[in-house]
């Protein structure tokens, strides 16, 4: 048996069926399927990663942007602000969606959380497929321009101590404003209604199901079966 490793956790093995194997096997049929799809904003099929904090929506964005070879990623984090956690629709529309919708390179400022002031400009370049990934990125000032919408399928009270384990005692007061802020969110504008992918995190990849907004028709472009994510 011979084994290759390709980082500290990836073991890869000829013969041998592995965890991260399976995992890049969904990333990747994925990835295939995203890239079918027509283009949303401009040129660019703007896919959102939705979720409740801390239910895995980073590192799902990580990997598909990977699967997807480096696709660019937008962390919503950078454009909210500790006073406007979800009052950025103005700035992703001037600073992202409109360059994008045609075909210009997109510049925004993230904003930087430690010095509460938004730093140097970040460019974001017209690829055919770009990642916008946050809590509320499938609000409906942005599904116009969504080619898809994934949404992390994990309940908020599991996702929310995720979150707090990850960021530690230190961001206690920080979480108890944000639960309260993301609840009046979604009852006012939810995203899961509109989702045409829930993604279950499993402990060898991840399970694609059908969302809500799917409706079943011959002239689909995805497809959803056995937990996979597919081309039509």
């Amino acid at each position: 048996m011979v084994c290759s490793t390709d980082g500290p956790t990836s073991l890869t093995c000829a013969g041998v069926p592995s965890p991260t194997l399976g995992l890049m096997d969904d990333l990747d049929r994925a990835a295939r399927a995203l890239l079918r799809l027509p283009p949303s904003c401009g040129p660019v099929r703007l896919v959102a990663v939705d979720g409740h904090a801390g239910s895995g929506k980073s590192t799902l964005a990580n990997r598909l942007a990977g699967a997807l070879g480096a696709a660019p990623v937008l962390r919503l984090d950078d454009l909210a602000t500790h006073e406007e956690l979800f009052a950025w629709t103005g700035r992703l529309r001037e600073q992202v969606l409109d360059p994008l919708s045609r075909g210009e390179t997109a510049r925004y400022r993230p904003y930087d959380w430690t010095l509460r002031a938004f730093g140097p400009a970040r460019t974001l370049p017209p690829a055919p497929v770009v990642l916008v990934e946050g809590v509320g990125s499938g609000r409906r000032l942005v599904r116009p321009f969504l080619a898809w919408l994934l949404w992390m399928e994990r309940g908020p009270e599991e996702s929310w101590a995720r979150g707090r384990h990850r960021d530690g005692p230190a961001q206690a007061a920080f979480w108890d404003g944000w639960t309260v802020a993301e609840t009046r969110h979604f009852a006012d504008d939810p995203s899961r209604p509109f989702a045409r992918t829930l993604v279950r995190e499993r402990p060898e990849g991840y399970e694609w199901l059908p969302g809500p907004a799917v409706t079943a028709g011959p002239d689909q472009i995805i497809t959803h079966r056995d937990g996979v994510m597919a081309v039509n």
